[in-house]
């Protein structure tokens, strides 16, 4: 990783500083300030954007140890620190990152003698701001407790928002002055007007339970529910961040999450690989024509390798209940279960080039010992780790997964959570081997399905927190429910759709859920899925309106992916490729829904067909009811040949 840095660092001399009425903070363009003032000993802050005012006057601060310490307070050792880097991703959205802000941070104390205080620290992007609170050894005393989050965030102006929802359709739409969702998961993202967004959410979750989000049709408030565990020794909470732009997909664009992490901790990260990956859960039970069954077994694990290794596709994922029940303690996770040879598998897998990602759940990891666990799989050869169904309180699921993550990179295992994980968080520049996570319902992976407006939504809004696993990339979808035990309702949606989730969705790992012979009996419009790389260059949203529709662009070397996708409703939106080098003609082959597709009604029915384009054409898509539609643009000369 290649990181250049400047950084200024000063002090500002204020030697009555608990005086000062207020102060400002400023992004590295000027444009977004943000106002922290103390008058009359009462801690608030303003945020202004531009000329636009998006947080009125708004309280800041904590409750600890049953002391308020937003009022009667005093503000002392102010700092102000500017940092721009560059630095490389090892798998992420852009291949690299721009790390531009400045930061400041400054003491918050009660007023008196001997007094309470803690440190807050505030990084102001051009798009984009985040605090935190931070404990040095000093604050500490006895011992610290937050009891409540103080800070209450007043927006200027009536505001339309939406929130993360676990496994269901997201939250919202929901008018701030018409309506009180109560309280909501994060992200949260809020539009102000048609050319004003903002989302929520937090970075570094590594010590704490997620906070949620208290809603209110009260002046438009919102407030942070907390619940924070007593500590005796220095620490910081994550950071409350808050990511801006003109567009809905200026905020999945964002990299301020990553940026809130810190720099990555494993010294040869060269193991760490992107990829597509067949998955034995859902073929379960499916017949071939030649009369062959796919079960749990590793002859049917040979089968699928084979196909992987023909088709571009780099691993194979090997689900629940490979070595006994998942879910009962005499499963031990360094055996097999009859009909499974891991170690024989393993080695045919490595013969053709492809890894093994092996399943994996709490109850085997706690009862037969997580690190005895994962140095078993290092051992047989495998590449990743699904872990799923973790138990306990939320921030014991924070603690376990990050020393989930660390044990995972001591073995050179990658690892991809599901089943309600904790948020994404930006974590993944820190630890690059935590791949992905299920944040959100992954089609056809419980029992039951969600509509395309579900699809749209998610990628602009769960995607807001990172990576994620939704298992996209059906084809069999008439009949996938039928005969095999794993699918359990009939899934909505158009197949030339379903490729293009693998576009508009980001994932270290995109898992292919249905069987080897449903994507050659479509072999044409699987031939997209082939071309696509093990990891894409860059992500773009080219166009998208919540809920209604998203059009994603991604580079693979000299060559582009266009996924778009839309709701229930039929609609053809027009698209503008000027992302193209102006120096190069193009081939573009377009996979479409056919002039009869819907959802429910003709899913599998598609049309392709290419056309030359180049940097300035404008390009009208026409997507069916809850259809999509897909463009592979391949580079065949420059314009000067």
């Amino acid at each position: 990783m290649k990181i250049k840095i400047s950084v200024i660092l000063f002090l500002l001399s204020l030697a009555s500083c608990s005086k000062q009425s207020d102060f400002q903070l400023v992004s590295p363009n000027g444009e977004l300030k943000v106002i922290i003032s103390n008058l009359n000993n009462s801690s608030a802050f303003t945020v202004i954007d531009g000329t636009d005012t998006i947080l009125r006057s708004s309280n800041l601060g904590l409750k600890i140890n049953g002391l308020s310490l937003t009022e009667n307070v005093m503000f002392r050792d102010f700092k102000k620190t500017e940092v721009d880097e560059t630095w490389e991703t090892i798998i992420g959205k852009q291949r690299t990152v721009n790390n531009h802000y400045n930061a400041y941070k400054w003491q918050v104390a009660t007023t008196g003698q001997s007094p309470q205080f803690y440190e807050i620290v505030f990084r102001l992007y051009d798009k984009g701001f985040a605090y935190r609170y931070e404990f040095p050894s000093e604050a500490i005393q006895d011992s610290i407790k937050i009891d409540q989050e103080l800070t209450g965030l007043n927006f200027r102006n009536d505001f339309t928002y939406w929130a993360y929802n676990g496994e269901k359709h997201n939250v919202g739409p929901i008018n701030s002055a018409e309506k009180n969702a109560g309280e909501v998961k994060i992200p949260m993202v809020m539009q102000f007007n048609d050319d004003s967004f903002m989302a929520i959410h937090e970075a570094e979750i590594t010590e704490f339970a997620p906070f949620t989000i208290a809603t209110s049709t009260k002046d438009q408030s919102l407030e942070f529910n907390i619940n924070y565990s007593k500590r005796d020794k220095p620490f910081k909470t994550s950071w409350r961040a808050f990511m801006l732009g003109e567009k809905a997909g200026d905020l999945v664009e964002s990299d301020l999450l990553v940026n809130l992490n810190e720099p990555i901790k494993i010294s040869d990260p060269s193991w760490i690989k992107g990829g597509k990956s067949l998955w034995d859960w859902r073929v379960l039970g499916f017949r071939t024509d030649d009369g062959f069954e796919y079960q749990l077994n590793t002859e049917s694990h040979k089968r699928m390798i084979d196909f992987a290794s023909a088709n571009n596709i780099q691993y194979l994922l090997i689900d629940a209940d490979w070595y006994g029940d998942e879910f009962s303690e005499s499963s031990d996770p360094t055996t097999t279960r009859d009909g499974v040879d891991i170690e024989e598998c393993m080695r045919y897998a490595t013969a053709n080039n492809i890894g093994i990602i092996l399943y994996l759940n709490d109850v085997g990891a706690k009862k037969f010992g997580l690190e005895r666990v994962l140095k078993q799989f290092s051992e047989w050869g495998a590449i990743g780790v699904k872990y799923g169904f973790m138990q306990g309180g939320l921030e014991e699921k924070v603690k376990h997964t990050r020393a989930i993550v660390e044990l995972c990179a001591k073995y050179k295992l990658m690892v991809n959570f599901h089943d309600n994980p904790i948020p994404p968080s930006g974590d993944r520049r820190t630890w690059p081997n935590l791949i992905t996570k299920e944040f959100g319902h992954a089609q056809g992976d419980a029992k039951y399905s969600h509509y395309p407006e579900t699809s749209v939504n998610q990628v602009l809004i769960n995607q807001i927190a990172g990576p994620l696993d939704f298992t996209n990339g059906w084809f069999d979808l008439d009949a996938a429910h039928i005969g095999r035990p794993k699918v359990f309702e009939e899934i909505p949606g158009t197949v030339v759709a379903e490729v293009a989730k693998l576009i508009t969705i980001y994932s270290g790992w995109m898992v292919l859920p249905d069987s080897p012979e449903a994507y050659l009996e479509k072999e044409d419009l699987f031939d997209c899925i082939r071309k696509m790389p093990a990891q894409f260059d860059s992500f773009k949203v080219l166009d998208a309106g919540l809920d209604n529709y998203v059009s994603v662009a991604r580079k693979a070397g000299e060559d582009w992916f266009v996924g778009s996708l839309t709701n229930r409703e039929a609609r053809s939106i027009t698209l503008d490729l000027s992302f193209l080098s102006e120096k190069e003609k193009y081939e573009a082959i377009l996979y479409e829904d056919a002039e009869n597709s819907d959802y429910l009604s003709n899913k599998e029915s598609y049309t392709i067909r290419s056309m030359p384009v180049n940097a300035n054409t404008k390009l009208v898509v026409r997507m069916s009811n809850g259809g999509g539609h897909v463009m592979y643009i391949k580079k065949i000369s420059n314009k000067e040949e």
